[in-house]
């Protein structure tokens, strides 16, 4: 042990002095950082920036390329969602009597065991309502129209409400206009202006940037993916140069420009492409269409040249790229947090421990993929069950085998991105341990005082003199 005033051997004869030694200690212990050191090195940035430069510079020149510049136009058919809509306002509602409102519907014959049975027998005996409405906007407004609602249809009218009215103009000027839909506008935009404020409130700065990013993808997604698919483009190609872009975009909008978001970018990318190979095949070997209900129909009969089952392909990986992006952040930031609390972690040790708290992450992720689609075909499912058909019966239809397929596609990339994330970001961030150093005792005692910490304790020694060599 040394005391003031004497030399130590290991310091090259230099003499600790008080007042001399204190200063030799200050001085040495600003030559070097006490922060925490850089976890990614120059030579490391420059090889995630040799993968990610080329990679957005194809984003973009695909972007380019593909810039449809607009959806083409088409002769409305009337049919779906594909109408002439106007706003209008329902003025008044008054009672009628059913079978006075509805001369020409035919004489109920008491089976009420069917849906057009009980519907004919409420027609006939039941109170309709005679509701007449305003148009609102367009060359015809003010011009108001009357229209029957039906006992047992499902959405009533109201004094006062908004809806949406259909405009045939080849129609009999009475039959030219028809109520479509009701007007949900304002508790939409009240909705969004709530989520918008929990966010901001919550997330700062970064809840505004989040706001962002939602933003620009739906840019996106309305000015380029969609008209570029109308324009007759591959649907799988332009939704992995679309899917790249909102990546790029909303990771780096939010996140910054930093190695750690890049390592997610770059987790998520390996992510996608393993999913797009996945639905390629199995798609293609399900002998999925994409053609099953009367939305596609409606589309696949406007632009017959659109590939319906890449078009399906597109839906799976841009579906999976919002939850992929939730996944490649939390597991690269866990690493990061992991290493900045113990910067002794090797690449094993940070990417175990990673790695089990990806486990978590995977089966609540997955459980919340699988059943946010069984929500959305609740309805189908439903039909199958009244109909009693049999979970093999079921699971055949292209309906839900078409469910079967993106879920579990999107939840097979999903699992694969945690451990391949989490590689990289281990990887990545123990690659510049600094190198250890050899303590000189007297110098790291007296820097340890200079700095105010604690001096480490030393390793119990034995009694003859030599120390327990630890195992590393």
């Amino acid at each position: 042990m040394n005391t003031p005033g004497t030399t130590d051997g290991h310091d090259h004869g230099r003499t600790q002095g008080p007042g001399h030694g204190d200063a030799q200690i200050h001085s040495h212990g600003h030559s070097h950082s006490h922060g925490p050191a850089a976890p990614v090195s120059r030579h490391l940035r420059k090889v995630i920036a040799a993968v990610l430069i080329p990679f957005a510079a194809a984003v973009l020149v695909g972007l380019a390329v593909l810039w449809p510049g607009g959806a083409p136009a088409h002769e409305r058919t009337g049919v779906g969602f594909d109408r002439q809509t106007q706003q209008a306002t329902v003025t008044e509602v008054v009672a009628v009597d059913c079978a006075s409102a509805n001369p020409s519907a035919g004489v109920p014959t008491g089976d009420t065991s069917t849906a057009e049975g009980s519907s004919a027998q409420q027609q006939a005996n039941g109170t309709c309502k005679k509701a007449t409405i305003r148009v609102d906007t367009g060359q015809d407004k003010g011009r108001t129209f009357t229209e029957i609602v039906q006992p047992d249809q499902s959405r009533q009218l109201s004094e006062g409400q908004g809806v949406v009215v259909a405009y045939e103009p080849s129609a009999p000027e009475d039959l030219q206009y028809s109520v479509a839909d009701v007007n949900r506008r304002f508790p939409l935009a009240l909705l969004a202006g709530v989520f918008a404020l929990a966010v901001v409130a919550v997330g700062r700065l970064r809840g505004v940037m989040a706001l962002v990013a939602l933003a620009v993808s739906f840019l996106v997604l309305n000015f380029f993916i969609l008209p570029a698919i109308l324009q007759g483009a591959n649907p799988l190609v332009v939704a992995v140069v679309g899917a790249s872009l909102i990546m790029l975009l909303a990771l780096y909008l939010c996140h910054g420009l930093s190695a750690r978001t890049s390592v997610a970018v770059l987790g998520t990318l390996v992510s996608l492409l393993l999913i797009g190979l996945l639905g390629s095949v199995f798609i293609s070997w399900s002998a999925l269409t994409g053609n099953t209900d009367d939305n596609t129909g409606l589309i696949h009969g406007l632009y017959p040249d659109i590939d319906m089952s890449g078009l399906l392909l597109a839906g799976v990986i841009i579906g999976s790229l919002g939850v992929l992006d939730d996944v490649t952040v939390t597991q690269t930031s866990a690493v990061w947090e992991l290493h900045e609390a113990n910067p002794a972690m090797g690449r094993r040790a940070l990417y175990r421990a990673g790695i089990r708290i990806g486990r978590d992450h995977i089966a609540s992720v997955v459980n919340t993929l699988v059943l946010a689609y069984a929500g959305a075909a609740l309805p189908l499912l439903l039909l199958f069950s009244v109909a009693q058909s049999s979970v093999g019966t079921v699971a055949n239809s292209e309906l839900v085998a078409e469910e079967i397929v993106r879920t579990l596609i999107g939840s097979i990339g999903l699992v694969a991105s945690v451990p391949v994330t989490t590689a990289l970001a281990a990887l990545v961030v123990s690659a510049d341990r600094p190198p250890a150093r050899t303590p000189v005792p007297g110098q790291t005692a007296a820097r340890d005082q200079a700095v105010g910490h604690a001096p480490e304790p030393r390793p119990a020694m034995a009694r003859g003199g030599r120390g327990r060599r630890r195992k590393r």
